[in-house]
């Protein structure tokens, strides 16, 4: 299984796309699956709910972070992190149009009290292409930086 198909499943089993971007790239991050479900826990509906930056996205700049960042004290090293994070934003909202989870889900309003997974859920939200699309851009940037 590739990571966009992970990806996919675990968003469908009931993950937010955050955890399920994340998650896919254990193998690749070497951390503990439920170690990283509870990091990126916080970072699903935009960020807590807020309908902020995509949680596909987050989930990615975490696993980036992880897989091809630096400690922050070379500036150069973080100017390069920086523009590659850039990069992948670039890729997602050159498909999608925008970061904004609020934007991506356009009727959805924020809420502190996370949607119910049900078929009718999934049939509203476009997430699991958010999802699937972060993974593929994930994997092309390791690939040009060959972290994998």
């Amino acid at each position: 299984m590739n990571h966009k198909e992970k990806a996919r499943e675990l968003f469908l089993s009931g993950y937010n796309c955050a955890q399920a971007v994340f998650g896919a790239f254990c193998d690749v991050t070497g951390m503990e699956f439920s170690q990283a479900m509870r990091l990126c826990s916080s970072m699903g509906g935009g960020m807590g709910g807020l309908r902020e930056v995509c949680g596909a996205v987050s989930g990615a700049f975490l696993a980036a972070g992880l897989i091809l960042g630096d400690e922050g004290t070379d500036h150069q090293k973080k100017k390069q992190h920086y523009a590659m994070l850039q990069d992948m934003a670039g890729r997602f909202r050159e498909r999608f149009g925008t970061l904004s989870c609020g934007e991506l889900l356009r009727t959805v309003s924020h809420s502190s009290v996370p949607a119910a997974r049900t078929a009718g859920y999934y049939k509203e939200r476009p997430c699991v292409a958010f999802v699937e699309a972060m993974a593929e851009i994930l994997d092309q940037i390791l690939l040009e930086h060959r972290a994998c």
